[in-house]
């Protein structure tokens, strides 16, 4: 029986130190095709010697587990081929394998739903705003200046006629992201959200402004996957993390050092630069102004503001 789906239960066998956690995007290999996948939600881990069904935030080196897959296109699983529905995921940025697996079963869901053309589409919505629609994304460490860069350049970009929105951290999680904590699984789930919330705002063709700490790269590479080629523009706001603390506005350092906050970018959770952003800010040596600056003239290179 052939199964044609974009949703899929599957069984992994994780074999990278990095957990496998719901919300992450991988690339899929398969035969001789590759495409982008999210996990959408960990189901169990399965202890290998019992076969019992054990609860799972997380799939560690070693482990196996059961997963809810989101492919970026249908494809099509002949289940009277074992081979046909093995796969291995692999890390979207240096395409190492992380994990291998087997496709059980298409989800009903993945048949019920189709996407619902309409007949304004995001060129006719940037046309009537007279602006190329585009997500500007800004990552760096707590204290950084992610925020009050990114507020004054929407700020310009508003005086000057321009439909902008500013997503911030903080700000989200008093409403959408309410329900996250500060895990790396809810890390990830916060950025997902997140990109997608750009990605549909850039579709009503604003100029978004997200400012995120957002640690990961593979998080953020998944977020620049959702847009075209351009309309996404990644900002390094490079402020080292000694002059972070030392700025400490929220005094969240140094609750950190003290222990009492958790999973704190940068003390006792990783943050990885960015490798190859549009844009590198060091605000060791540029004022906030000086940084507007140079985003607005990189924009105005790619025609969005003029």
């Amino acid at each position: 029986m052939q199964l044609t789906a974009d949703q899929y239960q599957v069984k992994v066998h994780w074999h990278s130190p990095r957990s496998l956690v719901a919300g992450r995007t991988y690339l899929l290999r398969r035969r001789d095709e590759q495409m982008l996948v999210a996990v959408t939600s960990l189901k169990y881990r399965e202890n290998e010697k019992t076969g019992e069904h054990l609860s799972a935030k997380r799939i560690n080196a070693g482990e196996i587990g059961f997963a809810n897959i989101s492919t970026a296109q249908q494809f099509v699983v002949d289940d009277a081929i074992q081979s046909d529905a093995e796969f291995e995921l692999l890390d979207i940025q240096t395409k190492v394998v992380l994990g291998s697996g087997h496709i059980e079963f298409a989800l009903h869901r993945a048949t019920n739903i189709r996407w619902q053309t309409l007949s304004i589409d995001k060129a006719v919505r940037a046309q009537a705003k007279h602006q190329a629609p585009r997500c500007i994304w800004f990552t760096g460490l707590s204290g950084s200046g992610k925020s009050t860069i990114a507020n004054m350049l929407e700020k310009k970009l508003f005086e000057q006629g321009f439909h902008t929105y500013l997503l911030d951290g903080d700000n989200l999680r008093h409403g959408l992201n309410r329900d996250l904590g500060f895990t790396e699984a809810d890390r990830v789930e916060n950025i997902r959200r997140v990109a997608e919330v750009s990605r549909l705002m850039v579709d009503a063709g604003l100029i978004v402004l997200a400012s995120f700490i957002s640690p990961f790269r593979t998080e953020r590479e998944m977020a620049r996957q959702l847009f075209s080629m351009s309309e996404f523009v990644e900002v390094f706001v490079d402020t080292p993390l000694n002059e972070c603390e030392k700025r400490d506005v929220k005094g969240l350092y140094a609750k950190a050092r003290r222990g009492e906050l958790k999973n704190f970018t940068g003390i006792d959770s990783a943050y990885e630069p960015p490798e190859h952003p549009e844009l590198v800010l060091d605000t060791c040596k540029m004022t906030p102004e000086i940084c507007v600056q140079h985003i607005v003239q990189y924009l105005q290179s790619l025609d969005s503001v003029k």
